[in-house]
């Protein structure tokens, strides 16, 4: 039951596009592993880490989406062939891999190179894949019910813009799909004990929990039932051994075990605790996790502007990164590409890059009053802010383009910039000073400009709007 809670709460975390899920179960981002560790959340990190000491690999088993992801597909193997896995001895190739991985991935973390981390990191992974590749799905599906619903004289529903937002992500989240897929039809949990990095850390704690299965050598009849069920190929029947590096309690092998000679004790109570109480520990142990939650403040109403038709995105020579970023290398380092900033994003002004989220102006822009990407990152790329500070923080500024712009490509007057500005950063002035009657032409004051990309947004000029907003390296207050 724990499992099918953590799957389908974040799964629907990347497809909630209300905010309403993110208001109560936000915090389910936010004891993910590598996050935590961006995050510096040092309770989280601490709590995870004396959990895996005590009871083992409990986060890999109940709470990472993709370890629960894996035993889905190896659950649906099982349904033709009940028996399905063999024990795999610790082959040195792939014991290098695992920590070669866990090396590399540290390393990119502590240096802030993240772009390796975004790709074997499993809760980004999960979520490129949710994201990418249900999310179109599950938007869809919305407005279908939006449709009947309005004929129905209900608003219960409202209809949503489905759009690939970036076909190189696409592919990224196919292309792990299928490979790990395909592992786990194959191995099991073989990704999780063969590349996973944040397996490869906890399976290092895991060998000294207090708690383990383990095999009572007087009751074993070395039949081997035990390693055919056990999904992480860590059991050695014929020695009577087990790999609790690779063990993700999943608790299979005692309920298959026809001697009940696997129990889940102390290293001195083999004989005293039986399985029976397996149900309770586990729920136990999801209980607390559950505790150690909190409930997010729900976000404000929804906002966002009709897209208009044959815009393309301006090349910027400065990205622009959301508002509570604080800086380009804050962004940079504590960035995994979750994408879930961009599934919360009610403006679609973030978009998923190849590797990291990008904000782009085409189809809406950043409202002042809109702080959603700041209340759903687990990780601090993006820290919370609220709706006052947002609408003096400068992510950017505006830059005019004289010779895209309608007054003097079409000789047709225009001050739509200037009228939308929030922060009455653009005011028209005579295109001759010496005319007052001359053409008004937008003059930007980079001093009360944020960067918000209404006037970028709003431009009629095509393809490429008029006026268009540069990042800037460090965010301030204007």
């Amino acid at each position: 039951m724990l499992k099918a809670f953590f799957l389908i709460a974040t799964t629907l975390l990347f497809l909630d596009f209300t905010g309403t899920v993110h208001a109560y179960l936000g915090w389910i981002a936010k004891i993910q592993f590598v996050p935590a560790i961006l995050a510096m959340n040092f309770a989280v990190l601490l709590g995870l880490i004396l959990i895996t000491l005590i009871f083992g690999r409990i986060y890999c088993f109940m709470i990472c989406p993709l370890g629960i992801f894996q035993d889905m597909v190896s659950g649906l193997k099982s349904l033709r062939k009940k028996e399905q896995f063999s024990y795999r001895p610790p082959r040195r190739a792939l014991v290098i891999l695992r920590y070669a991985v866990l090396v590399v991935f540290s390393i990119s973390l502590f240096f802030g190179l993240p772009s390796f981390t975004v790709l074997f990191e499993p809760y980004s992974a999960f979520g490129r894949m949710v994201s990418q590749i249900l999310g179109p799905v599950y938007k869809l599906a919305n407005n279908l019910l939006a449709y009947f619903a309005e004929r129905a004289d209900s608003y219960a529903f409202y209809s949503v813009d489905i759009w690939l937002k970036s076909a190189g992500t696409l592919t990224i989240a196919i292309l792990t799909f299928v490979a790990i897929g395909i592992f786990a039809w194959k191995s099991g949990r073989g990704y999780c004990n063969s590349i996973c990095p944040v397996g490869a850390l906890l399976g290092l704690l895991a060998k000294f929990s207090v708690f383990k299965p383990r095999l009572d050598k007087e009751k074993c009849t070395h039949c081997g039932i035990c390693a055919k069920n056990c999904k992480a190929a860590c059991i050695n029947s014929a020695s009577g051994e087990i790999d609790y590096s690779r063990c993700i309690i999943c608790f299979r092998c005692s309920k298959a075990c026809p001697k009940k000679a696997i129990k889940y004790a102390l290293p001195t109570d083999v004989n005293k605790l039986s399985s029976d109480g397996l149900a309770r520990r586990n729920l136990l142990v999801g209980t607390t996790l559950l505790a150690s939650g909190f409930v997010s403040r729900a976000v404000a109403r929804d906002g966002g502007l009709a897209a208009l038709e044959d815009k393309k995105a301006t090349t910027r020579s400065r990205p622009i990164i959301p508002p509570g970023a604080q800086n380009y290398q804050n962004f940079h380092d504590r960035c995994t590409g979750c994408q879930l900033c961009v599934s919360t994003c009610p403006n679609h002004v973030l978009c998923p890059g190849i590797i990291k989220p990008r904000m782009s102006y085409e189809r809406g822009y950043c409202r002042p009053e809109c702080v959603k990407c700041s209340q759903v990152c687990p990780t601090g790329a993006i820290r919370p802010v609220t709706t006052a500070e947002k609408s003096s923080i400068q992510i950017g500024t505006a830059v005019w383009k004289q010779d895209l712009c309608i007054v003097n490509t079409d000789k047709a007057a225009c001050d739509l910039c200037s009228r939308k500005c929030p922060t009455a950063a653009i005011i028209m002035i005579p295109q001759n000073a010496d005319d007052a009657e001359s053409p008004k032409i937008p003059m930007i004051d980079t001093n009360r400009c944020i960067g918000c990309g209404a006037c970028e947004h709003l431009c009629p000029a095509r393809p490429h709007s008029a006026i268009h907003v540069e990042g800037v390296e460090v965010h301030r207050v204007v």
